[in-house]
Protein backbone atom coordinates (compact mmCIF):
# COMPACT_ATOMS: atom_id res chain seq x y z
CA UNK A 1 0.00 0.00 0.00
CA UNK A 2 1.08 3.34 -0.63
CA UNK A 3 0.37 6.69 1.17
CA UNK A 4 0.55 9.85 -0.34
CA UNK A 5 0.98 13.74 1.07
CA UNK A 6 0.43 16.69 -0.74
CA UNK A 7 1.08 19.56 1.17
CA UNK A 8 -0.42 22.77 -0.31
CA UNK A 9 -0.21 26.15 0.45
CA UNK A 10 -3.36 28.32 -0.87
CA UNK A 11 -3.07 32.08 -1.97
CA UNK A 12 -5.14 33.26 1.40
CA UNK A 13 -7.74 35.06 -0.46
CA UNK A 14 -8.44 31.60 -2.16
CA UNK A 15 -8.78 29.43 0.72
CA UNK A 16 -12.73 28.85 0.57
CA UNK A 17 -12.40 28.14 -3.44
CA UNK A 18 -9.76 25.41 -3.05
CA UNK A 19 -12.00 24.08 -0.14
CA UNK A 20 -14.94 23.75 -2.58
CA UNK A 21 -12.81 22.64 -5.03
CA UNK A 22 -11.81 19.46 -3.20
CA UNK A 23 -15.38 18.84 -1.84
CA UNK A 24 -16.19 18.72 -5.45
CA UNK A 25 -13.88 16.09 -6.55
CA UNK A 26 -13.34 13.83 -3.76
CA UNK A 27 -15.70 11.29 -4.63
CA UNK A 28 -14.22 10.79 -8.28
CA UNK A 29 -10.47 10.82 -6.34
CA UNK A 30 -12.07 8.44 -3.76
CA UNK A 31 -13.63 6.18 -6.54
CA UNK A 32 -10.43 5.66 -8.56
CA UNK A 33 -9.30 2.41 -9.24
CA UNK A 34 -6.66 1.34 -6.63
CA UNK A 35 -7.73 4.72 -4.02
CA UNK A 36 -8.33 3.20 -0.37
CA UNK A 37 -9.10 6.18 1.19
CA UNK A 38 -8.75 10.40 0.59
CA UNK A 39 -8.98 13.43 2.89
CA UNK A 40 -8.42 16.90 3.13
CA UNK A 41 -6.04 18.27 6.00
CA UNK A 42 -5.84 21.78 6.88
CA UNK A 43 -3.43 22.80 9.61
CA UNK A 44 -4.31 24.23 12.32
CA UNK A 45 -1.78 27.50 12.70
CA UNK A 46 -1.52 28.14 9.23
CA UNK A 47 -4.70 28.01 7.42
CA UNK A 48 -4.00 28.32 3.90
CA UNK A 49 -1.62 25.29 4.41
CA UNK A 50 -3.53 21.75 3.53
CA UNK A 51 -2.25 18.30 3.43
CA UNK A 52 -4.03 15.77 1.00
CA UNK A 53 -3.70 12.54 2.24
CA UNK A 54 -4.71 9.42 0.23
CA UNK A 55 -3.93 5.63 0.16
CA UNK A 56 -3.65 3.45 -2.74
CA UNK A 57 -3.32 -0.19 -3.10
CA UNK A 58 0.45 0.70 -5.71
CA UNK A 59 2.28 3.48 -7.37
CA UNK A 60 1.38 2.49 -10.89
CA UNK A 61 -3.07 2.89 -9.50
CA UNK A 62 -1.33 6.40 -8.18
CA UNK A 63 0.52 7.09 -11.01
CA UNK A 64 -3.01 5.63 -13.40
CA UNK A 65 -4.63 8.26 -11.49
CA UNK A 66 -2.29 11.43 -12.01
CA UNK A 67 -2.18 10.67 -15.72
CA UNK A 68 -5.83 10.44 -15.83
CA UNK A 69 -8.65 12.80 -17.57
CA UNK A 70 -9.91 13.58 -14.13
CA UNK A 71 -6.44 14.55 -12.44
CA UNK A 72 -6.08 16.79 -15.84
CA UNK A 73 -9.12 19.17 -14.33
CA UNK A 74 -8.11 19.08 -11.40
CA UNK A 75 -4.63 20.13 -11.01
CA UNK A 76 -3.85 22.60 -13.20
CA UNK A 77 -7.57 24.49 -11.12
CA UNK A 78 -5.45 23.94 -8.04
CA UNK A 79 -2.76 25.20 -9.22
CA UNK A 80 -4.23 28.70 -9.99
CA UNK A 81 -4.54 28.96 -6.03
CA UNK A 82 -1.33 28.01 -5.29
CA UNK A 83 0.75 30.53 -3.13
CA UNK A 84 3.79 27.99 -3.13
CA UNK A 85 4.78 25.02 -4.79
CA UNK A 86 3.02 21.73 -4.09
CA UNK A 87 4.89 19.26 -1.67
CA UNK A 88 4.53 15.59 -2.48
CA UNK A 89 5.90 12.46 -0.90
CA UNK A 90 5.00 8.81 -1.41
CA UNK A 91 5.22 6.42 1.30
CA UNK A 92 4.86 2.76 1.35
CA UNK A 93 3.33 1.36 4.69
CA UNK A 94 6.25 -1.18 6.27
CA UNK A 95 3.80 -1.52 9.83
CA UNK A 96 0.22 -1.44 10.14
Amino acid sequence: MIVRLVKLTIAIDRVEDFRALFAAYHDDIAGFPGCRSVELLQDLHEPNVFVTHSHWDSEEELNAYRQSVIFGRIWPATKLLFAAPAEARSFEVKIK
